[in-house]
């Protein structure tokens, strides 16, 4: 009688980085765990010759990689400033961005306290800083934080409870006309035109389109598209996206929610998921193995 690997083996092969756990046919049950005996040799030498890697040359994680060259490049080309805000910030701030008691996403959110809570987003520390900073310069201010987010999300593939958020956002810049946006078209690929200097962009969405494709170019992706989505949170949004899987989101104002910051001059942002990015760079199938984890480190099993 014809047999397939255990669910034990099957799950140990995916933990070790098989992309399938194994649909083969053994004629028996020796040959199935001889099998599988020597596919989980092989995928352990792999994993640990990843490790050796890292610690020997690599010496950074694809995650940690992907912050480097997003922030060298916000720095040393596109002239934006670092900034550092709370992780737990009051939960009147989420009324503030609309993530009222009767959305999803107030579901999500991890409390502190009946006061506050472990921040879900960057963008309401940012609209803070970008409207101070503004206000004190008297010229138009480019900043971006890189920190983690905290969400009770569902535990598939694609989601982890504390994921890594890099935000940049342009605020007070003069974009001419058209700043509704309505230069953008949806499914716009990576062949596509877009400015690379605000100063010549028509609306906020060109400037958009060249920062997603800057932001691609510096960290290694050709392959992607520009897509047009609704947000809960601001309408419309043109999203990064590589196989379905979105890696980034663009926004812009004036917006409605602005308002409610205090914040009334154009502005345009990204929010990149940094494991989400490292997930598709290193070809994993699942984006727990690169985020912060005792489990996994560059994608490779600790448990070998």
């Amino acid at each position: 009688m014809s047999v397939m690997f255990t669910t034990t083996q099957k799950e140990r092969l995916i933990e070790l980085g098989a992309s399938k756990g194994g649909d083969a046919v053994f004629e028996d049950a020796a040959a199935r765990d001889a099998a599988f005996r020597d596919t989980e040799k092989h995928l352990v030498e792999a994993a640990r010759a990843k490790v050796a890697g890292l610690l020997r040359e690599k010496r950074m994680p694809d995650s940690a990689a992907v912050i480097r060259h997003l922030e060298d490049w916000l720095i040393s080309e596109e002239n934006f400033t670092k900034v550092t805000t709370p992780t737990i910030i009051p939960t009147e701030m989420l009324d503030r961005m609309t993530v009222t008691e009767d959305e999803p996403l107030r579901e999500q959110i991890f409390y502190v306290g009946s006061k506050r809570c472990l921040r879900p987003m960057l963008a309401p520390n940012l609209y803070i800083m970008m409207r101070e900073l503004g206000r004190i310069a008297k010229e138009p201010v480019r900043i971006f934080e890189t920190g983690s987010c905290f969400r009770r999300e569902s535990q598939g593939a694609r989601h982890l409870n504390e994921f890594t958020m890099l935000n940049c956002v342009e605020y007070g810049v003069n974009y001419g006309e058209g700043s509704d946006g309505g230069a953008a078209s949806a499914g716009v690929d990576s062949a596509g035109e877009g400015c690379a200097g605000e100063m010549h962009c028509a609306s906020p969405v060109e400037r958009l389109e060249g920062l997603a494709r800057s932001a691609m170019g510096a960290v290694g992706i050709d392959h992607y598209s520009l897509e047009r989505e609704e947000s809960t949170v601001y309408g419309e949004t043109i999203d990064i996206v590589v196989d379905g899987v979105e890696l980034a989101s663009c926004s812009y104002g004036p917006h409605p929610l602005d308002a409610n910051w205090g914040v009334f001059a154009p502005w345009a942002g990204i929010g990149f998921g940094i494991e989400r990015i490292a997930m598709v760079l290193g070809g994993h199938a699942t984006i727990k193995r690169v985020g912060r984890s005792t489990s996994f480190i560059d994608g490779a099993p600790l448990n070998i």
